[in-house]
Formats: structure tokens, sequence, C-alpha cells
């Protein structure tokens, strides 16, 4: 596959799927040796760590005895908060590779070509870039969150005039782009956060040579196709647990006599294994939104295709001598 080249919307789409057909198990093998036990060590301690606090909040809503909720939570306090302390440093590991690794094997697939990368190679990169990964999470946290957080606020406020939905609808997947973009400059280039922001801005709107026509849509479009698939998938796991939930909440609405907590024996372990699930689902698919992102912004660089062509067709000529 070649990375830098311009591709239309279909091609942007169909090339996502592609590389996974071509690249995906070696690409997920690395992805779940450098971050499977993260995300595995994420869940367990998501589930177990909440699931009793879920319980103890359902059981007294169900049995209108909240002072039993309040209770449980002052006696519990310290381990909720070591919970959440770990669940977080736990969170910014997963992110740091969930966010730095398909860029990072992007770029070396993209300049190497070598089809069989090793975990340790990926993991040479990511510990290589660490100083740069920080400033950039800086960036993000506070800089682009605030801005886009803003910029969505007033969209959602819109609503009430029917035109915020609209605006929502074609802001929110710009700013993914945006920040997408951003990811795989940062890491591609040595450029600065705020040079690297500033290409990703424009990016969006047109092309570096600013004669052809802007790819806002074709971006914009396959950032939604995508979006859309990972949430039918996604959508499958959350709602089995939701659905569960309900008929249990029925049931137990049905028989005032012997209520009881449905987070509670099998069935709460049941909820909350389904949900752990669901969250390893959204890591891993994610994924295509990345390599997406990744193929968007390679269609951007028009200023390396014409290096590539070249190298090409030299590489032609020295064949046929």
């Amino acid at each position: 596959m070649q990375f830098y080249q311009k591709r239309d919307f279909g091609a942007l789409i169909s090339d996502t799927f592609a590389f996974f057909k071509e690249h995906g198990k070696n690409y997920f093998k690395n992805y779940l040796l450098i971050n499977g036990l993260l995300l595995i060590l994420l869940v367990v301690t998501f589930v177990f760590g909440y699931g009793e606090l879920f319980s103890q909040m359902m059981g007294s809503n169900t049995q209108g005895q909240n002072y039993y909720f309040q209770a449980y939570f002052e006696e519990n306090r310290g381990m909720l908060i070591l919970v959440s302390v770990l669940v977080f440093i736990l969170f910014m590991a997963v992110s740091i590779v969930t966010y730095s690794y398909p860029v990072l094997y992007m770029k070396r697939l993209s300049e190497t070509g070598n089809k069989n990368i090793r975990a340790d190679e990926i993991l040479g990169d990511i510990k290589n870039n660490i100083g740069r990964f920080f400033i950039l999470f800086l960036g993000l946290v506070f800089i682009i969150t605030p801005l886009a957080a803003i910029i969505i606020g007033i969209s959602y406020v819109l609503i009430f005039v029917l035109i915020g939905f609209f605006l929502l609808l074609l802001v929110f997947p710009a700013v993914v782009n945006v920040v997408n973009f951003l990811l795989f400059d940062y890491f591609h280039t040595k450029k600065g956060f705020f040079d690297s922001l500033s290409y990703a801005m424009r990016a969006q709107f047109s092309y570096p040579s600013g004669r052809e026509k802007s790819p806002f849509w074709k971006y914009w479009g396959s950032t939604i196709i995508i979006y859309i698939v990972i949430q039918v998938i996604t959508t499958i796991f959350t709602m089995i647990p939701m659905v569960i939930f309900a008929a249990k909440a029925f049931t137990v609405a049905q028989n005032d006599s012997s209520v009881q907590n449905p987070f509670e024996g099998t069935m709460g372990i049941l909820i909350f294994m389904i949900y752990g699930v669901s969250i390893l689902m959204s890591f891993l698919l994610m994924n295509i939104m990345y390599v997406n992102a990744g193929l968007q912004y390679y269609d951007s660089r028009t200023d390396l295709h014409r290096t590539l062509d070249l190298t090409e067709i030299d590489t032609i000529g020295q064949h046929e001598l």
C-alpha cells in the first residue's frame, strides 16, 4: 500500500479497511503486546473497583435507603480514592499508547515499507518521543480541550434553535480531524506544537498548493462514516447489559415484596463483565479511526507526493539499466 498519495472519499474508506486486511495481523499483535496488559488492568480495576459502588448505589435507590449508600461511601472513601487514582494512572498509560501507537506504526511502515514491524521497535519509538508526547498532552489539555469545549458547547446551546444540531454535526468531526492531524503532523515532523496545530487546521480546508479543491468534505464524510461503523459495533455490546438491566428492573418493579438489587449476584457480575468487554472493544475499534485519520493526513501531504513519485521513477530507471 502506498501511503503518500491523493485519495478521494471512497478510497479513504476502502483503503482504511484494506490497511487492516494487509497489516492487521501484525498491527494488532504488536498493539496487544504493548497495550494489552494495561487494557486488562484498566478494565479489571474499573469492573471490580466500581462494581461494588454501583451495587450499593442502585440497591439504596431501589429500596429507598439512600443513607446506606452515604454510609458506604464514608466508610470506603479511602478505597474509592485509591481506585480512582489507579484508574486515572492506567487510563493515562493506555492513552499514551493508544494515541501514539497508530501514528508511530504508520510512520515506521510508510518510511521503511517493512511489513514485519516488531513491538520493541514501536516501544523504542514511543520512548524516543515521550518528551514530545508530554508537551502534546499539555497542549491538548490546556489549549485544545477548552477551545473544543467552547465550540461544541455553543453548538449544544444552539440546538434549541434547531441550527445547533446541524452545526454540531458539522463541527464535531472537524474538531476530531484537527486533533488527529495534529497528532500525525507532530510525530511525523520536527515541528513544534503550534506549528503542527496550524497545519492541522489549514489542512482541513486546503492543500498546500492552494490550487486544488478543498478536501474538507471528504475528510469530514470519511470521519462520519468510520465513526458510525464504530458506534454500531460498540452499541451491540452496550445494549446487551442495558436490555438485561431493564428487564431485571421491570421484574423488580412487578414484585415489590421482594425487591432485589439488579447489580448483585451473578447478574451484576455478568453486566459488569459485558461492560468490561465493551471498554476493550472501544479501545480496539478506535484504531480504525486513527488509521483513517492517518490516510487523510498522507492525502494532505501533497508536498511529499511528488517526492515519492520521483523516487519511484528513479527506481524504475535503475531496474531497467
